[in-house]
C-alpha cells in the first residue's frame, strides 16, 4: 500500500513537471525577445559567464597536454611506419642492385666465351666468389666449387672481361684462386696482333695495372692494343693457360736504353676488386697452336 502511494506521487510530480515544461516552452518560444523568459535566460548567462570563462582558462593546459600528447603519440607512430618503410625500400633496392650486378656479370662471362679467338671445349664451371683476401693487394679469391665440380688445381679462371688467375688450393666443395695481380703470378703473353711475348706480372699493389715483361725492344708496341695468353708449348714445357684468353688492354710502355726489354703496362679486362661470379675452365682445348715463348 505504502509502495503505491510513492509510485501515484511520482507519477503526480512527473506529469506536473512536464505540464510546467510545456507551459515554459509555449510561453518562451510565444513572446517577444524582450519578454520576461528572454531576460531570465540573458541574465543568466551574464551571471554563468566568469565561471564558465574561469574554467575555460584553468583547463586550458589540461587541453593543451592532451593535445600535445595525442600528437606526439600519433608522430610517433607514423615515424615508426616510415622508417618501417624506408627500410624495406632499402632493402628491395639493394637486392635489385645486386640482381642487376650478377646479371651483368653472367652476361658478360657468356659474352666473352662467344668472343672471337676465344679458346673453346673448355668446359666452363660457374662459381661465386665467397671470400677475397683480407688485405689489400687483391691476390686471391675464394669460391663456391671444388673437386666434386670437377675442379682442380693449375686450372685458368675468367671473369667479365677476361682472365683473373688459377686455382690453387681445392677442397671438396671450395677452391682458392691466385689472381694476376699476386706477386707470385706470371702468364705467358701475346700482344696482338703485333705478335710480341712476353710475361705477364703483377705490378704489386696496383690491381688495376699489370707488366708484360720480357719484350724485345725490336718489337713494335702499340698503346690501345689487346694483350691475350698465348698458350705456348714446346717440347719441354706447356703453358697452363690456352691461348685466346683476353688479359688487359695496353696503356703504356717503359723505353729503358740499358734494358735489353721493354716494360708494357697493360689495364686488366676484368675488375679484379669487385669479382662476384667467376669461371673455372676444366678442361683443355684439344687444339692448342704451337709457338715459342720469348726468352
Amino acid at each position: 500500500m505504502f509502495d503505491d502511494k510513492v509510485v501515484r506521487r511520482r507519477r503526480v510530480a512527473l506529469a506536473v513537471f512536464v505540464a510546467l515544461s510545456v507551459a515554459l516552452l509555449t510561453a518562451y518560444f510565444g513572446e517577444s525577445g524582450s519578454g520576461l523568459l528572454h531576460a531570465l535566460q540573458r541574465g543568466t548567462q551574464e551571471a554563468f559567464a566568469p565561471i564558465e570563462s574561469g574554467a575555460s582558462r584553468a583547463l586550458k593546459p589540461v587541453r593543451d597536454f592532451t593535445g600535445w600528447a595525442g600528437d606526439t603519440f600519433d608522430a610517433k607512430s607514423k615515424n615508426k611506419k616510415l622508417k618501417g618503410e624506408v627500410e624495406r625500400l632499402r632493402s628491395q633496392l639493394a637486392e635489385a642492385q645486386t640482381a642487376q650486378r650478377d646479371a651483368q656479370q653472367l652476361r658478360g662471362l657468356v659474352g666473352l666465351q662467344r668472343s672471337a679467338g676465344f679458346p673453346q671445349g673448355t668446359d666452363p664451371v660457374a662459381a661465386r666468389v665467397i671470400a677475397r683476401s683480407p688485405t689489400v693487394w687483391y691476390s686471391t679469391v675464394k669460391i663456391d666449387k671444388g673437386r666434386s665440380d670437377g675442379v682442380r688445381v693449375d686450372q685458368p679462371v675468367i671473369a667479365t672481361g677476361g682472365l683473373v688467375g688459377k686455382v690453387t688450393e681445392v677442397t671438396s666443395g671450395t677452391s682458392e684462386v691466385t689472381l694476376i695481380s699476386d706477386g707470385s703470378s706470371a702468364v705467358s703473353g701475346q700482344i696482338m696482333p703485333e705478335g710480341a711475348n712476353g710475361i705477364v706480372r703483377p705490378e704489386v699493389g696496383n690491381p688495376d695495372d699489370v707488366l708484360l715483361d720480357f719484350v724485345q725492344k725490336g718489337r713494335r708496341v702499340t698503346q690501345g692494343t689487346t694483350v691475350v695468353t698465348s698458350g705456348f708449348t714446346s717440347s719441354r714445357v706447356e703453358s697452363l693457360f690456352p691461348r685466346g684468353i683476353p688479359i688487359g688492354r695496353v696503356t703504356k710502355v717503359d723505353l729503358d736504353e740499358v734494358e735489353l726489354y721493354q716494360r708494357v703496362h697493360i689495364k686488366p679486362f676484368a675488375d679484379l676488386r669487385r669479382l662476384d661470379y667467376v669461371q673455372v675452365l676444366t678442361k683443355r682445348p684439344q687444339t692448342q697452336q704451337a709457338g715459342v715463348l720469348a726468352p
